[in-house]
């Protein structure tokens, strides 16, 4: 079908929502009523020509008592879906008292496995307003009009729409209707020319060694079905060209109702298994689980979030479905699975566990946006898909696309071309493509779409892929190119302690000092308590008795308040604990420290522990983990002349606390011909030499990065052209300063 032939039938079916459904309904309403008139109308002219051999043949199986006539009838229509209503769409028109009753009675008609798709759309929901206000007749008059002909077959004056040429008017109308309802106009279908380039991508290569036989094409979010559509014309094309027999097998899955009720509707006018098109979530309720496929291709939601398809396959934690859980690298459950917020890489491990692993393999092109290439640290789900498809050897090629493709959007789009059969020149090896130049500017924007692929621009792609030479705009890389090991460096820890001066105040009250021979008397296990302000900390003494004898209470320090409950652990010492906030004997054993050392600042916190623990112990203060921590918050400073702290030592090997604030990683390539310690030792030690790798912290994570290969940095002018341009300036305004001064003056 020519441009212009498809943009009259586009204007003409919205003229009709304009014309007919105006102050009816709102605007955004106005799809539920031209798309499934729509569908209605295409499947009426389909028929037309044996309606009346079917309603001759319904009328003889009643007559023979055959209770389920349904094959009987889809033989007699010539498809697989019949209408056994008395009328046509024409035909209603010529009882216009009877007009609601005769259209749902026309609609009841319809095969089961039709009306099935119809109820997706909830068209009958609008037939009541349509039938008040008097507009189901005018709907139904400008479907039928003879200027226009949504039949395969041609009338005296019109070509014939076929399924490809139908396919494109639907997707046309449901752009419109969601640029007029702001929704994206692009979720659901890609534009023809990608298509086209994309089946070119992954049948062209295959041509010449094209095997006999049924060869099954699939698409996990089919849409509107134009990718499978296209896919096939292309396949039976070459098996024309060269003489083989080859059948096809049509698969896809989408979630949207409405979108999967078209696509189902041009199967069902095709005759190639409608049943095939699921409705449904592909990533969480698989249509197809046990089905390998020759042919994928995809264009997925790009930023969509899948947290509920996540929540019924058992949650992150809890995920077991194979197609997202492997045993690869040794390592039993791989995790593909990939942040919430943006489930697209899914949709393509979706056709990796589907890839036939006899024969030829399969061949798969998928559309993605850029945060597929890189988005995902070393060991996370987007670059596990990654480094699980290129370390398998599957990634042939990734093409970037022209910005402004796509209805949606202007962002950049690449192609991702996959085969698990690559050819001997192709192995080990990636090709990245950039046609980010190739395309044909649009007379006229589609959305945001404001350019195609020209057939010289696919021809040219596609070349260039085939040819797997190198060229300014095609590099080729090892497999190993895109990977590298991400690796956790730590430093140690040093601390500066300074201990203030002593509070006069302070009293040397022992840890576990006896009282008048009777109660022990012990410290909080915390070494500082809340008070009445959660914000404040002030000593405290307790015991491990509810009751405090009276001898006990009147040998108390005065002002010292009293706990009187089991002792009590804090799980934390808060962060800005003070010295004063500690309690009064842990505040005197570190004087006593200071003491010992003649020094209030220690610039070596392990000296300053182990001294402070062995006065404390001596002094009866017990220490819990929580105390000696209050005790670093309070007193310990980062000091990077300090000396390291020492976590543990064994014999002569020492281990030193790390500094969390220290820590950092680096991303190693796996290309690195040292390897991670030689590379550490060439780019780390030089500049730190107290870091260290993490030991275990090794992972493997692949990216691949467009912009690293093909920037071209823009040229800066010459001094020569700046003065060239300074001096032309100069000249158009000589003169001009003079003839604003004379102007004023006037």
């Amino acid at each position: 079908m020519q441009q212009a032939q498809h943009g009259q039938i586009v204007s003409f079916i919205w003229r009709i929502a304009d014309d007919v459904l105006r102050d009816v309904f709102v605007r955004g309403k106005y799809r539920d009523v031209i798309l499934p008139m729509t569908v209605i109308r295409r499947l009426d002219a389909v028929l037309e020509p044996t309606k009346a051999n079917v309603l001759e043949r319904r009328q003889w199986a009643e007559d023979n008592g055959i209770r389920d006539p349904d094959q009987i009838l889809k033989g007699e229509s010539g498809h697989n879906f019949y209408n056994t209503s008395a009328f046509t769409l024409k035909q209603l028109l010529n009882s216009p008292n009877q007009l609601q009753a005769n259209f749902i009675d026309y609609l009841d008609g319809f095969s089961p496995n039709v009306i099935a798709i119809l109820e997706q759309f909830e068209f009958r929901n609008a037939i009541p307003k349509l039938a008040k206000e008097d507009r189901i007749g005018l709907l139904i008059r400008r479907f039928t009009d003879p200027d226009i002909n949504l039949s395969p077959y041609p009338t005296s004056s019109l070509p014939g729409l076929d399924n490809h040429a139908m396919g494109t008017v639907f997707e046309e109308l449901i752009r419109r209707f969601n640029e007029e309802n702001n929704e994206e106009a692009g979720e659901h279908f890609t534009p023809r020319d990608v298509v086209h380039l994309m089946a070119e991508l992954i049948l062209s290569p295959v041509a010449g060694t094209l095997t006999p036989g049924l060869k099954l094409i699939y698409d996990g979010a089919c849409g509107t079905g134009g990718m499978l559509t296209v896919a096939e014309e292309r396949l039976l094309q070459i098996a024309r060209n060269s003489g083989k027999q080859i059948s096809v097998g049509l698969y896809g899955q989408e979630v949207n109702g409405e979108t999967w009720a078209i696509s189902r509707a041009d199967q069902l006018i095709k005759g190639e298994g409608a049943e095939n098109i699921a409705h449904g979530s592909t990533l969480a309720d698989d249509a197809f689980p046990t089905l390998e496929f020759d042919f994928m291709l995809s264009n997925p939601p790009y930023g969509k979030g899948w947290k509920a398809d996540l929540d019924r396959l058992g949650g992150k934690e809890g995920m077991k479905d194979p197609r997202f859980v492997i045993d690869f690298d040794g390592d039993p459950e791989f995790s593909l699975v990939t942040r919430t917020s943006d489930g697209q890489l899914m949709f393509l491990a979706n056709k990796l566990a589907k890839m036939k692993t006899t024969g030829q393999g399969s061949r798969i092109a998928e559309v993605h946006n850029g945060s597929s290439l890189f988005t995902g640290d070393a060991g996370q789900g987007e670059s596990n898909i990654r480094r699980w498809i290129i370390e398998s050897d599957w990634l042939e090629a990734i093409i970037a696309l022209p910005n402004n493709m796509f209805y949606n959007t202007g962002i950049a789009t690449y192609i991702w071309v996959i085969s698990n059969r690559k050819t001997e020149q192709r192995r080990g090896k990636v090709q990245l493509i950039d046609a980010t130049k190739r395309f044909t500017p649009l007379r006229k924007n589609l959305g945001s779409k404001n350019a195609e692929l020209g057939h010289s621009n696919i021809v040219s792609i596609l070349d260039e892929f085939i040819r797997f030479e190198e060229t300014a705009t095609s590099k080729i890389f090892p497999n190993a190119a895109f990977g590298y090991w991400k690796v956790t460096v730590d430093r140690p820890l040093k601390l500066r302690v300074d201990i203030p001066e002593r509070n006069p105040a302070d009293r040397a009250i022992t840890g576990i000092a006896p009282t008048n021979g009777t109660v022990p008397v012990r410290i909080d296990d915390t070494g500082f308590a809340p008070t009445n302000d959660a914000n404040t900390f002030s000593p405290v003494i307790s015991t491990p008795s509810s009751v405090i004898p009276s001898e006990v209470e009147g040998s108390l320090p005065d002002g010292a308040p009293v706990r009187v409950d089991s002792m009590s652990t804090l799980d934390d010492a808060p962060t800005n604990t003070t010295f004063d906030a500690l309690a009064e004997p842990v505040r005197t054993a570190i004087h006593a420290v200071a003491a010992d050392f003649g020094t209030h600042t220690i610039d070596d916190w392990s000296v300053f522990s182990s001294t402070f623990e062995r006065i404390a112990r001596k002094q009866g203060v017990r220490l819990t983990a929580t105390i000696r921590k209050a005790v670093q918050n309070a007193i310990a400073t980062q000091d990077e002349t300090a000396r390291p702290v020492v976590k543990k030592r064994i014999y002569d090997v020492v281990e030193y606390e790390p500094d969390p604030e220290l820590r950092d990683t680096e991303q190693i390539s796996l290309l690195e011909p040292d390897g991670i310690d030689g590379f550490f030792a060439r780019e780390v030690l030089p500049y730190v030499p107290d870091a260290w790798i993490v030991p275990g912290s090794e992972k493997i994570g692949y990216e691949v990065s467009f912009t690293r290969y093909f920037y071209k940095p823009k040229q800066l002018r010459t001094l020569a052209e700046i003065e060239a341009d300074i001096r032309v300036l100069e000249t158009e305004t000589e003169g001009l300063l003079d003839q604003i001064l004379i102007t004023t003056a006037d």
